[in-house]
């Protein structure tokens, strides 16, 4: 029970500091004013778009002197932190994959700051440490992001990102002395790990010119081939493409390495889909044959090969994906034959392993899990636990054992045993988190209308036996782009908001992919109003049925997901009461002039289409923020490391909206260091967790109780 001495407190002094507006940093305007078409735009904090300047780094110093001032006031601010430790300091596993006699998987012993890589010979045998990123940097912001085996497994390629960065290094491992050897690749960025013989295809951007920095345009991506125990200087460059500099070239090989596929995309002109080429290894044809010879609108994606027999994913007439089947002797479209049909609910992803084929369907956006021959009869589908997220099942042809991972809003991250003869799956390690009880906890999907009678999903957890008394602080968290879906998922942070009776509540928005791609294809361009409206409609849902009221609502989106925020707060500011939008598209007129943001047109469009500016302008967060409207409490956050979503979004955001707005709610904003578009640790993961949910009760007024 909440001390109502306490809480008279709190709210008194919430009340005081209503009185006086923040004094925010001083924010240098200038006169810049972009012209499109006959409309003005002026773009006074231009200047911030330079995170390297002196004066934006004082401006950032300035800015966080403030907002973690701001913060160390919230008297529970270190308690829910203390607790975030508690509830996170559990072992971690992840599923186990061979390759040989060994089984190799990462494991977290707690609060370590990133998982190490582990192998055992067999299952059962003595535990052996492969690498742990622990050690490479003395703040722990280095992170292991890939681990790939050679075929034979006596040599890996693993990468390496330091304080969050998106471009990465690729080292090699002897694995049989444990030794890292001279090999070194740099400037790789949106690459896979693909190995055929003695060496590995690999996707990167030029090397920059002697003397000057790695250019930030992104441009030129470019295939080569590592031969080991050579210098990066001698890698064969096997493609690129200079004449459509914002294309992605992403090699990969087939299991058995007789293939080489090579994955086209063109996003920035626009284009949603792939083409597809291979080279087959078996062939004297020295060149790329294509699978696809155009960049269009639909997408293919490689599952395997049995000899001959190629299997693609495409949803080319299929917007909820089918499979089929194709010779490579004869990859031409009028050749190719369906060989699991596209079904009611969206295939999220297939693979192989142990001589079977596993379709991933997403079914009112739970997994379902279906095992068939390879040559596409069905053999049964596989039971799992509940509502949730099912990953894994892939693996060698002659694997006797596979893996997958079981997750949802109350269930732990569980990885199960899978007989790919039998069908049955059993635990094979579940995690013990102190004093968690997940019989305390519920989850319920219930379907709400939008603005135009679209019936959208969404999951709803809380404690049972919750009271909608219109009274309850609630989360609610969406994404709504890019195809991606919001499944059911643990977090061990997040459970510390349930303990404290809130609700926590993740919208299924149009511009996912829940329901295929007719779904996403419904929040995109044009129709990206579509996501805000279905966003306000849960909301308003929310406050309908009593669970909470505006004032004790936060709402919460990352990445795609902070622009989210950023629009529906100047929609309809009155229906929250804390905003926290994170790395947010903010500026909808010059995204694409940053890093990668070119390939986010095929989604959003672009200002310089003069039929696509009208909408972008009309939704963009930082050029609808009004003066006069009452803004939620607000916690905008960002990285001085992110180079997908630059900071630049967020720093000229916040500048705009300190500015314009004259009342009393905080408008602050928190910039890591050493992170990128995530946290690029465990610890500075949880201290950023803990300053928004705390920031959110501190706003609410109300008291956690902490035992």
């Amino acid at each position: 029970m909440v001390n109502k001495f306490y809480q008279t407190a709190l709210l008194t002094f919430v009340s005081f500091q209503a009185f006086s507006q923040l004094n925010y940093p001083v924010s240098r305007k200038t006169d810049t004013i972009d012209q499109y078409g006959n409309i003005s735009v002026p773009d006074p904090y231009r200047w911030l778009e330079n995170d390297n300047s002196e004066e934006t780094r004082a401006w950032v110093a300035e800015q966080n002197k403030l907002t973690f001032g701001y913060l160390e006031q919230i008297p529970f601010r270190n308690a829910w932190k203390d607790r975030m430790l508690q509830v996170s300091n559990y072992e971690k596993f992840s599923a186990p994959f061979r390759k040989g006699e060994y089984f190799y998987y990462y494991k977290n012993n707690g609060l370590q700051n990133q998982s190490a890589l582990f192998r055992t010979k067999g299952l059962t045998g003595k535990e052996e440490l492969v690498i742990d990123p622990n050690l490479l940097s003395p703040d722990g912001t280095t992170r292991l992001t890939s681990f790939v085996l050679s075929r034979d497994g006596r040599f890996a390629v693993y990468a390496l990102s330091k304080g969050g960065s998106d471009w990465q290094t690729y080292l090699v491992r002897d694995m049989e002395s444990g030794q890292t050897l001279a090999d070194t690749i740099e400037w790789v960025k949106v690459s896979t790990i693909a190995w055929q013989g003695n060496g590995f295809y690999y996707s990167r951007y030029p090397a920059p010119e002697k003397g000057k920095e790695l250019s930030t345009k992104n441009e030129n991506h470019q295939v080569f081939y590592h031969t080991i125990g050579t210098s990066q200087g001698a890698d064969k460059l096997v493609y690129e493409d200079p004449a459509n500099p914002q294309r992605f070239h992403i090699a990969s090989t087939s299991m058995d390495e007789r293939f080489v596929i090579l994955n086209i995309s063109d996003r920035g002109k626009g284009l949603m889909g792939n083409a597809l080429y291979f080279k087959d290894a078996g062939s004297r044809e020295e060149s790329w044959q294509p699978i696809v010879k155009d960049v269009g609108h639909f997408t293919y994606n490689w599952v395997d090969n049995i000899g001959d027999n190629i299997i693609l994913r495409t949803n080319e007439d299929a917007p909820n994906y089918k499979l089929v089947s194709l010779e490579a002797s004869d990859p031409a479209k009028e050749s190719w034959k369906t060989l699991i049909k596209e079904g009611k609910f969206p295939i999220q992803n297939a693979v192989t392993g142990g001589g079977k084929l596993f379709l991933n369907y997403l079914e009112n956006v739970s997994s379902h899990v279906y095992m068939y021959q390879p040559d596409g009869k069905l053999v049964k589908e596989i039971r799992l636990p509940g509502i949730g997220n099912a990953s894994g099942f892939g693996g060698n042809p002659d694997d006797k054992v596979l893996f997958f991972t079981f997750s949802s809003y109350t269930y732990p991250p569980t990885i199960f045993r899978f007989d790919p003869v039998t069908g049955n799956s059993q635990v094979f390690r579940a995690p013990k988190i102190p004093g968690y009880s997940p019989e305390a906890f519920e989850t319920r999907q219930v379907f709400y209308p939008s603005k135009d009678g679209t019936m959208v999903p969404m999951f709803i957890t809380a404690r049972k036996g919750l009271q909608r008394n219109g009274d309850n602080p609630l989360l609610l968290y969406a994404y709504g782009g890019f195809n991606i879906s919001m499944t059911p998922g643990f977090s061990a942070v997040n459970l510390t908001w349930l303990e404290q009776g809130g609700i926590y509540v993740v919208a299924n928005l149009r511009g996912g992919s829940e329901f295929g791609e007719k779904w996403h294809e419904a929040g995109m361009l044009e129709k990206k109003q579509n996501v805000f409206d279905d966003f306000i409609a849960a909301a308003e849902f929310l406050v309908k049925e009593k669970y909470t009221r505006p004032a004790k609502l936060a709402i919460q989106g990352g990445s795609n997901g902070g622009l989210l925020i950023g629009a529906v707060i100047n929609q309809r500011p009155e229906l929250f009461g804390v905003a926290i939008p994170q790395v947010g598209v903010m500026d909808m007129l010059r995204y694409q002039k940053f890093t990668i943001g070119w390939n986010w047109i095929a989604e959003y469009g672009s200002s310089e289409k003069p039929e696509q500016f009208g909408f972008l302008y009309k939704y963009s967060p930082i050029h609808n923020i009004r003066e006069g409207i009452k803004y939620p409490a607000t916690i905008i956050t960002t990285a001085d490391h992110d180079d997908r979503v630059v900071p630049a979004h967020s720093f000229k955001y916040a500048a705009t909206i300190q500015e314009k707005y004259k009342g009393k709610n905080p408008l602050l904003i928190r910039i890591d260091t050493k992170s990128g578009h995530g946290a690029s640790n465990l610890t500075k993961s949880i201290e950023l967790s803990a300053d928004l949910m705390s920031f959110s009760f501190y706003q609410m007024g109300i008291k956690p109780s902490f035992k």
